[in-house]
């Protein structure tokens, strides 16, 4: 009990903070040393006094803090490791405190490749403050309700670009670095603070509104520009027009980075976004930034400009941005795709309310429901009220609380004063409840089209084969949306070659990706007659597509191999190089005369230089091949010392799987090898098989 009073005592404590202190302005000048993995410098916020406080707290995370001076006169502190107290010094109204410090940031802060190489590759610096807290690399404020103006001043090599929220105002020289000058005129929460830092170029574009529109991309990526950024424009002038409130801050950034945490992060003006969205042209059909890239504009205004002032009201961010990107995305791929979205969340709502039984309202709520559950409640206001009152609902919101915190209430108040809408009663079914009501959603699907065909088609699954093949083949050579096409390649997967080669054949004339797609995925057995049919998927403008086909082929037509091998050659897939992977592993299966070459670059790949899904492929691939080569266990173990939770978690897993098939003498052999971190982690695992 006592451990749950004082977690309760700290959340009040700075709830409380915010009523009787509201720092104002951040001035922040840091230098960062990717080697030692440190970022040190000097604050000096501007803060105002409102109510008697005893302390007043900034969220300071194992940081060294010295030199602490308020309204330029020094001053007793305590550094608790979590918080530097202030207890002395200040009086009501307007104050000053200033402060060196230097911190070692375990999270949040991120350092990607080898900084001591002088030759510059893929070495980078990033941040990602939600869920981390930016307090472990900048004194600042982990509550959301602490909204401050932040001017950064920061140091590092000149050789690198340095990228960071607001607007650039000058960069300074400083010896063998530079010093970047960045500044906002608005407040934001803490965690939206950012920064990126890397090889760069970068393309500005201006919005209609004039707002420039910053794109970077690493030279090595300029190829992909085009199809990385495609309708960033379209989406930034769509959202502009449709919330109805001008963007709210002078510019607008978008960097990708190699092995980000998430999809994107919504920092304020400057939107990190993971290196796995930077695609050509042939990747952009199989994962493209789209949804990302609208997701996080939107943002920039239900998040950023008004946030929510607890987890409770989580949805109010993440719900409304999914819903504000599936409307750019309807903007630009039009009504059909915009409903089979909703429907497919549908479907995952239905079936994840069977277990899930926190409502959208509570802060421990999935992030599935924040975000799905979120956009769904929003799309029936909308259709519900209409458009046009939607818009003005939500204009009226955005104005009236912009640079400030907001609960549930205070959208649906606005929602109230445009319509006769019953927020009381959708708040209990929609927020409070954990059911997803599916017979709302699919009457509200039912308005378009495409959804009644599809869920017709849907229905035909109860019907004999024979009767549905003339309406098959009609659908098929229709304009129809291309789900109703893959649905029917799903029914007629187990029905012989013979009754459906004219459907097959059909599915293929339609020249699009997913509907070839599901041909070759719904295709086992490939008769030879289908054969050259089937090979032109080998071709098409999708690397998941290729992929499928090659797999089938290669195991339908042993006597090809070598034909489909020289057809790979070449390919290299997308950034997890997945294709360059899969001809290297099936060569070196293949007995090629190159055999050694290609698994020396097969386990290459393995190794910290690359990035993790890179290595992930690359190490499943190796392990298949020699589960004891030494190289690949080492770079095994690595990969457990990892940043990125997702790959040290396949680390982990892998680990214990080759423990459990005895190749506990192959690490015990590797063992000395190991980095003192990788003993550490790698013993954790050794211990679990005692």
């Amino acid at each position: 009990m006592r451990q749950i009073f004082l977690l309760l005592y700290s959340f009040f404590s700075f709830a409380q903070q915010t009523t009787k202190v509201d720092f104002k302005t951040a001035y922040g000048n840091i230098s960062i040393n990717p080697i030692e993995k440190k970022v040190s410098g000097s604050v000096r916020y501007v803060f105002e006094v409102k109510q008697a406080i005893d302390t007043i707290k900034i969220d300071a995370q194992k940081m060294i803090v010295t030199n602490v001076k308020i309204n330029n006169k020094t001053v007793k502190f305590t550094n608790t490791g979590k918080t530097l107290n202030l207890f002395e010094g200040f009086k009501s109204g307007k104050n000053t405190v200033a402060f060196n410090y230097e911190a070692t940031p375990k999270q949040t802060m991120y350092f990607n490749g080898d900084f001591s190489n002088e030759f510059i590759s893929n070495q980078q610096v990033w941040t990602q403050g939600q869920g981390k807290y930016t307090s472990y690399w900048f004194p600042s404020f982990d509550d959301v309700n602490e909204k401050v103006i932040f001017y950064m001043n920061i140091s590092f090599d000149k050789n690198y670009n340095v990228i960071a929220n607001g607007v650039l105002k000058d960069v300074f020289p400083d010896k063998n670095k530079k010093i970047w000058k960045y500044e906002m005129l608005k407040p934001m929460s803490s965690y939206l603070l950012a920064i990126a830092i890397g090889d760069y170029v970068n393309k500005t574009v201006a919005s209609k509104s004039h707002i420039p529109l910053q794109l970077f991309i690493q030279p090595k990526d300029t190829t992909k520009f085009e199809a990385t950024y495609r309708y960033s424009k379209v989406i930034f002038d769509y959202l502009e027009k449709e919330i109805g409130v001008k963007y709210p801050w002078q510019i607008y950034k978008q960097v990708p980075v190699e092995d980000f945490l998430y999809a994107g992060m919504e920092n304020t003006s400057a939107t990190i976004f993971a290196e796995d969205y930077v695609v050509d042209a042939i990747g952009f059909n199989d994962r493209n930034y789209v949804n990302v890239n609208a997701h996080e504009l939107a943002h920039q205004w239900f998040g950023n400009l008004v946030t929510a002032k607890s987890g409770k009201h989580h949805w109010l961010q993440e719900g409304f941005a999914t819903y504000y990107a599936l409307l750019a995305e309807r903007q630009i791929f039009g009504d059909d795709y915009f409903y089979h979205q909703l429907y497919r969340s549908s479907l995952q709502l239905r079936n994840a309310a069977k277990t899930d039984t926190i409502p959208v309202m509570n802060e421990k709520a999935s992030s599935f429901s924040f975000y799905q559950k979120g956009a769904w409640t929003l799309h029936l206001i909308r259709e519900t009220i209409g458009p046009k009152m939607f818009q003005k609902a939500i204009t009226n919101y955005l104005k009236k609380y912009q640079y400030k915190n907001v609960e549930t209430d205070d959208f649906l108040a606005e929602v109230r004063k445009v319509s006769n809408f019953d927020t009381e009663t959708f708040k209990k079914v929609w927020l409070e409840e954990y059911h997803f009501r599916s017979d709302e959603a699919n009457a509200l699907l039912k308005k378009n089209e495409f959804m009644r065909t599809l869920f017709e088609t849907q229905k035909m699954r109860l019907n004999p084969f024979v009767e549905n093949k003339e309406r098959f083949a009609v659908l098929l050579q229709s304009n129809v949306f291309y789900p109703v096409k893959t649905e029917i390649m799903y029914q007629i997967k187990d029905i012989s070659f013979k009754d459906k080669k004219e459907l097959l054949l059909l599915a293929l004339q339609t020249n699009d990706v997913k509907v070839r797609q599901s041909v070759a995925e719904f295709t086992d057995e490939i008769p030879l007659e289908f054969k050259t049919n089937y090979e032109t998927l080998l071709d098409d403008v999708s690397y998941d597509t290729r992929e499928i086909a090659f797999m089938n082929l290669w195991k339908n037509f042993p006597e090809s191999r070598t034909v489909y091998l020289a057809k790979a050659e070449k390919w290299i897939g997308g950034n997890d190089k997945s294709l360059r992977s899969l001809f290297l592993t099936f060569s070196i299966e293949n007995q090629s005369p190159e055999k050694e070459k290609y698994y020396k670059e097969l386990v290459d790949y393995t190794s910290p230089k690359y990035e993790s899904s890179i290595r992930q492929n690359a190490i499943i691939n190796a392990l298949a091949i020699n589960e004891n080569d030494p190289t690949v266990l080492k770079n095994l173990v690595n990969a457990t010392t990892h940043f990125k939770w997702q790959f040290t978690k396949f680390a982990r897993d892998k680990i214990r799987e080759l423990l459990v098939g005895g190749a506990k003498p192959q690490f015990q052999m590797i063992y000395q090898t190991l980095s003192e971190k990788e003993k550490t982690q790698l013993d954790k695992l050794l211990e679990e098989k005692k």
